[in-house]
This record gives C-alpha cells, sequence and structure tokens, in this order.
C-alpha cells in the first residue's frame, strides 16, 4: 500500500478553491488543419495489457480539443500470467497496431509525445525486448511505467470529472493486468488548464480482466464462479479500504476503465456505444448492482450480442464486474461517476502544463 503522491505530484493537499461544477474540460472532434495558435500538437499513447490506445490533440483555451485517435483491442497480455512471456501473436497484433498510430502521429504533425506501456510489459520477462522491437519494427520509443505513474495519470485525466461538493472520490481504473485505485482529495486550482489532484493515498492490485478471466474462465461463467473472483480480488482492496475507507458520506466512486463504461453503457440502454452519453454519467448504488446482476445472468452469446459490449470483450466483462464488485463492497458509496477518459488525458494534461499553454502570458501570445 503506497500514501505519498506518485508521479511526481508532490504531496497531497487541500485545494484553496473548488472547481466549476459540471466542468467537462475535454472535447473530443476531428476537425482537422493546422494549429494557428503556435501551440504543438502533442500525442499520449497507452498500450495496455488489453488496449492499444492514442489519442493526438492541441490545446484550446483552458482545455485541450482531441484531433484524432485510435483504440483497437490487442491482448498484449494475453497469456503472460501463464508463460512470463509476451506471445509472438500478441507481439504481431501490437506491431499492426502501433503502426498506425505511427502513421497518425506522422500525418497529424505531432511534435510532442509521450508513449507509455503498462503491466504486461513490466510483468513480462521478455518485455524490454518487446519495447526494442517495437523501436526497431515501428519507429515507436515506448516507455515501461511504475504502477505509481499509471496512478498518478489516471488522477489527473479523471480529476475533472470529482464532485465539487464531495470530500474526497475513491478512483479506480480496472486495467488488463492490474487495477488502481486511488483516495482523492478535492482538487487543487491552477493558474489555467484543468485542476491538479489531490492524491491522499493510492495501491496498485495485481487483478486485471485479462489475468483474471485467465484463471477464472471468462467464456461460461456461472454464479459461482463470478462470486470466487469476487472473493479473490476483495481482501486486497479491503487492505487499502482499511486505510482510506472511512468517512465515505461525502464520498463518491469515479470508475474508468471498459469495465464500468460498459456498465454504464448498458445502463443506459445503448444501441450503440456513444461516448458523450457515457463519460461524466452518474449511476447509484441500485442502478449498478442491477445492471451487474444482469451481465451475471446472461449467457455468453447475449454479451456477444450486447452492443455495448462485442465479441471483444464479452469473456472479459464478467472478470472486470467481479473487480468492480469487490470495490463497491470495500467502498459503499450511493454514486458512481463514469470516466470514459484516464491515462492518455492524463498524459496530455501534463505535458501541456510542462509546457505552460494555458499560462495567461503563453495563452495571450501570438504566434
Amino acid at each position: 500500500m503506497h500514501n505519498e503522491a506518485p508521479g511526481g505530484l508532490g504531496p497531497a493537499r487541500e485545494a484553496n478553491g473548488r472547481p466549476r461544477r459540471g466542468r467537462r474540460p475535454y472535447h473530443y472532434t476531428s476537425r482537422g488543419g493546422s494549429p494557428s495558435d503556435g501551440h504543438p500538437t502533442y500525442a499520449a499513447l497507452d498500450l495496455g495489457t488489453n488496449n492499444c490506445r492514442l489519442l493526438v490533440a492541441r490545446p484550446e483555451g483552458g482545455s485541450f480539443r482531441v484531433v484524432d485517435a485510435f483504440s483497437r483491442i490487442i491482448r498484449l497480455g494475453e497469456g503472460v500470467s501463464l508463460s512470463g512471456r509476451i506471445s509472438e501473436a500478441a507481439i504481431a497484433r501490437a506491431v499492426g497496431a502501433l503502426a498506425v498510430c505511427r502513421d497518425k502521429m506522422r500525418h497529424g504533425g505531432v511534435s510532442r509525445a509521450r508513449l507509455i506501456a503498462t503491466e504486461a510489459c513490466r510483468a513480462a520477462e521478455n518485455g524490454e525486448a518487446f519495447c526494442a522491437r517495437i523501436r526497431e519494427e515501428v519507429g515507436l520509443d515506448l516507455e515501461i511505467v511504475d504502477r505509481g505513474t499509471e496512478a498518478a495519470l489516471a488522477a489527473t485525466g479523471c480529476t475533472p470529472l470529482m464532485d465539487p461538493d464531495a470530500d474526497s472520490a475513491i478512483l479506480f481504473d480496472i486495467g488488463g493486468g492490474s487495477s488502481e485505485l486511488v483516495r482523492l482529495g478535492r482538487s487543487r486550482p491552477t493558474n489555467g488548464g484543468p485542476p491538479d489532484p489531490t492524491i491522499r493515498g493510492w495501491v496498485s492490485l495485481p487483478f486485471g480482466v485479462v489475468t483474471l478471466a485467465e484463471r477464472h474462465g471468462g467464456v461460461h461463467v456461472t454464479p459461482d464462479r463470478f462470486r470466487a473472483m469476487v472473493a479473490e480480488v476483495f481482501p486486497q482492496v479491503a487492505a487499502f479500504a482499511a486505510a482510506h475507507g472511512r468517512d465515505l458520506g461525502r464520498v463518491h466512486l469515479l470508475g474508468t476503465s471498459g469495465t464500468v463504461t460498459t456498465v454504464a453503457g448498458v445502463h443506459l440502454g445503448l444501441v450503440r456505444y456513444d461516448r458523450r452519453k457515457v463519460d461524466g454519467c452518474w449511476l447509484t448504488e441500485s442502478e449498478t448492482t442491477a445492471v451487474i446482476e444482469q451481465l451475471v445472468s446472461m449467457g455468453y452469446e447475449a454479451r456477444v450480442a450486447n452492443a455495448c459490449i462485442g465479441a471483444e470483450r464479452a469473456d472479459l466483462v464478467l472478470a472486470g464486474c467481479a473487480i468492480l464488485e469487490a470495490i463497491r463492497r470495500a467502498f459503499p458509496c450511493e454514486r458512481l461517476r463514469v470516466a470514459d477518459r484516464g491515462l492518455r488525458e492524463g498524459m496530455l494534461v501534463q505535458m501541456m502544463r510542462a509546457d505552460g499553454v494555458w499560462t495567461p502570458a503563453t495563452r495571450g501570445a501570438k504566434p
């Protein structure tokens, strides 16, 4: 368990003020063209255990505008928990996805980028060799980040969705190979740009949707098997809750990952996933319970047929729900806010803040 603020964010402290209610600073559009404000174009790439995701963005006002994006499920960590190695098939999938990302960054005129790899590369004995191969074959230099950095980036990306009237939020990021939990205090105001997170404590759990599904199975999941997954995860979540689970009256959950966005999409009854409706939406405790019970009762084919799940997630979603259920039991909060944002947005905010793009002098400068 960790109690220091990770990723160079400095010690946790209370804010002197509050962000405006309902702040939604990240605008996802596909408007092309060259930047006219003199700022560089930024890119953030997150190569996870399950997904490869890219955002290309430019500063705009006190935030940024996404001009291009890419996401593909590649299952880089498939089999790593059993063999200890990234397989050749997974490497081939990663090479193909990363080549698309490279081309998008080139065509988008990206001049500043951060490209990270997470749990699969941390855990695999050939993780460094994989990164060297990507450098040689694709021309991208991946940075394998530690779990503290991963938690800090998720906090930076998701803090704008914290309820400004809440005393705290329990942020969770359910990944493919690991899951991060962060206790957030009220965000810190900044001199322009999105608010900074206040991190009171964090932990990284060795459970993700891929690793848990590989151990318990993900295609045919009985209620007993689901309960067994919850029981495996709960003790480690409870250990973090023992230190950070008190005084939950003015605290809400804040979730990011494919699991929680899937739960939101199913709750909303979407016939097609729509980020605009999911990102920032609220679910009550009873609404979340109803969706989890619905998913547990569904067969594999029904999960495949659901527009918010599909074939690529049908064998992983119940493992993610088991992790979510363990978190909910350890932190019995009445409300859950859903974030379709996270590490990539955190990287973009950190890079832009480091470049001073939101300081008054910089924002008023002419190219």
